[in-house]
Parts: C-alpha cells; structure tokens; sequence
C-alpha cells in the first residue's frame, strides 16, 4: 500500500524516455523513435502516451516582453498498458513535424516533451532536445536577402501573434542602398505544400513595441506579402531575389 502511495506521488513509479532515430530535423519531416517504458516499485496502468512539440516564445504582458514555454503541437500515442514492476517495454511512433516547427537559429531551444498518462498519480515526463534548420524553401529566401539584396540576419525569435499563434520572426539588418531609408527589415514565413508566403514589414518608422508580431500581422500598410510559388522557389535564386526586391521597393517612398 506504501509502495501505491509513494508511486501515486512520483516516488518508485514508472519512467518514460523517448529515444529518437536522429535529433536533428527539417519542417514537414516525419519523426520515427520509440517510448522506453521501464516499471517502478509497482505495477500501474498507462492510458496514453503523449508527445508536445516545445520551444519558447516571447509574449506581450503588461507592456513588458515575457518569455515563455510554448506547446506548438501534441501528439497522442493511443496505448492501454499495464507495466510491471521492474518491467521495461519500447513502443516504436512515427510523428510528423508541422511545417511552422520554428528553425534552432541561436539559442532557441525547440525540443519534444513526453509525458505518461496514468490514472491517480503524476504525470512521468521526459525532455529530448532537437535540431532544427530552415525549411529548403525558407533557406532560399533568406539566402537571397543575404546574397542579392544585402541583407544580414541580426536576431530571429519566436513571437506571439493574435492572429496566428507563434510565429518565428527574422530581423534582417540592410546595407547597401536599402540603408539610406530602411532600419531594419523583418520577415515571417507561413509554408503551404504548394506555395511560401513572406510578409515583410518594410517601414520601421512607426514600430512600437510589439514589432512586426502585432503590427504586420494585422496587415497594417507597411506590410508587404511576396507569394513564392515551388516553381519559382525551386528556380534561380536571381529570380526570386527580383520578386522580393520588387516588392521592397514599392515602400521606398512611404
């Protein structure tokens, strides 16, 4: 009764560890791995296993910028398990990661978060770090910024949006011409199967606090949206460069 108790608690009870194939990823990839399941001083039921996709964020609280634990996505492993004391069982997953799943670009953590559902007692959790590049697409873009246009990545950060969740921001500092009237140019990318969509806010004039997170995102007038099609992002990298450029230089004046 003591051992139930103790277990109930966290003391002696069962232990989750997610052992992944690989740990580094691109967005859209699929995730194959296995949850090790190893018996405590008990023996105790498992209703499911359930997987989250975490990173940090930064949200708006009070005027004031906070950092927080977000959960981008869950995954549910359904399973109806008793595990045995001292027992120990692999249960082999394959997940797939969501095409928003943030780039690791300085000291963004992004890393999977497992936990055991099991009935009157604590929930065993276990914490595997991830890598995670740009998406080819996203890659191609922010090399045609650097390359043609004369851009430089200066941060990227995931922010909160009222629109659209988190969102992974890229600040980009100019040279060139596009220094004589623009501070900084920032980027967020939504990718489709079909197609990539880069808003820019190309006007920093007016930015106040919040940044393109909550100013861009309500499509205010300095935001401007370059659609990339597969068949241009998979083209010369000039090409795609002219259509961003095109689109950047229509706020010269504004």
């Amino acid at each position: 009764m003591l051992k139930k108790f103790l277990a109930s608690v966290g003391i002696g009870a069962a232990k989750v560890d997610t052992q992944l194939e690989k740990d580094y990823f691109v967005p859209g990839e699929n995730v194959h791995g296995k949850v090790v399941l190893t018996g405590g001083d008990v023996e105790q039921s498992i209703d499911s296993i359930h997987i989250f996709l975490m990173t940090e964020a930064i949200r708006e609280v009070d005027d004031k910028k906070v950092r927080e634990k977000v959960a981008l996505e869950k995954y549910q492993i359904p399973t109806q398990e008793t595990i045995k004391e001292r027992e120990i069982k692999e249960i082999p997953f394959s997940i797939q990661l969501p095409y928003h799943t943030p780039a690791s670009f300085g000291r963004l953590p992004v890393w999977f978060e497992t936990g055991l559902d099991i009935p009157m007692a604590l929930d065993p959790k276990d914490r595997d770090l991830i890598q995670v590049s740009p998406h080819p697409s996203i890659k191609k873009v922010i090399e045609a910024l650097e390359s043609y246009l004369g851009f430089h990545v200066k941060k990227v950060e995931m922010e909160q949006s009222k629109r659209y969740g988190y969102v992974q921001e890229f600040e980009f500092t100019p040279s060139g011409e596009y220094r004589a009237y623009l501070d900084e140019l920032e980027a967020i990318f939504f990718l489709d199967d079909n197609y990539l969509d880069v808003l820019l806010e190309v006007d920093r004039r007016a930015r106040g606090l919040g940044g393109l997170f909550a100013e861009a995102l309500e499509m205010d007038e300095s935001v401007a949206k370059v659609r990339l099609s597969n068949e241009e992002l998979n083209g010369p990298l000039d090409v795609i460069a002219q259509k961003l450029q095109q689109k950047i230089d229509q706020y010269k004046n504004n």
